[in-house]
């Protein structure tokens, strides 16, 4: 069934609604999430106050309509490069999603800050947070990452003694309808993966690698690779 043409008023609004995100991001790129208000976002728009708020009531609602955004474009861009690699390509499968967090990291560092970073000041999501879908394909992925490894992985994890008390009750709970025939160890393994991908990637977004190294990506690459080592895996070919 073919889908009906956007009227002009249609377009125009959906322009300036990315218009006003687009302005937000940028606030935030040079005073800090702080920035974020609506009244700032039409001086910058030669707006009125009033005419923002009727594409945003609040100034949360427009956060969080931000988060959703970046986040879904993160959970794309990093499920899209792992499901490039075949799927039993484990430790490429790792890399291939290590290289396209890093990368839309470095593009879209207040997305980035929006997700990962500091706090909007007073700030208040809503019930299921910002992302919930979003958030769910990242966990979702890393556990089949994590899940992919383990057959090279368990030997090394026999003696961590992992229980499901260990973990958030519905994770576990999701982790155990998915993955009936897998131990709680696993999620550990998944959130060792993130871990070394987030904590490299935060430092160098913060600008805190700068003075230690001239190149970030491979020290990146190396550490992802040890990473993939250390689940009895082979590291792809650079």
């Amino acid at each position: 069934m073919a889908t009906a043409t956007p009227t002009r008023r249609e377009r125009r609004r959906t322009e300036t609604t990315a218009e006003i995100k687009d302005t937000a991001l940028r606030l935030m790129a040079v005073s800090g999430p702080g920035a974020i208000t609506l009244r700032a976002i039409a001086r910058e728009m030669g707006m009125t106050a009033n005419a923002v708020y009727s594409y945003f009531a609040t100034r949360d609602d427009l956060v969080t309509a931000l988060i959703a955004d970046v986040y879904g474009e993160l959970a794309d861009r990093v499920i899209t490069a792992r499901d490039a690699r075949p799927i039993a390509d484990a430790s490429g499968r790792i890399m291939a999603w290590a290289c396209a967090f890093r990368d839309w990291s470095r593009t879209n560092p207040e997305g980035f800050r929006l997700i990962y970073g500091d706090p909007v000041p007073g700030y208040q999501p809503p019930a299921g947070g910002a992302a919930p879908e979003a958030e769910h394909r990242v966990c979702a992925g890393l556990t089949e990452l994590a899940a992919a490894a383990w057959p090279t992985a368990e030997p090394l994890y026999e003696t961590y003694g992992f229980d499901w008390s260990d973990f958030d009750t519905t994770l576990a709970d999701e982790f155990r309808a998915e993955f009936p025939d897998l131990p709680p160890a696993v999620i550990a393994v998944a959130l060792r993966i993130w871990g070394h991908l987030h904590g490299l990637v935060h430092l160098e977004i913060r600008g805190n690698l700068g003075a230690q190294t001239t190149n970030p990506e491979k020290l990146y690459r190396n550490e992802v690779n040890a990473l993939i080592r250390s689940f009895g895996l082979t590291p792809p070919a650079a």
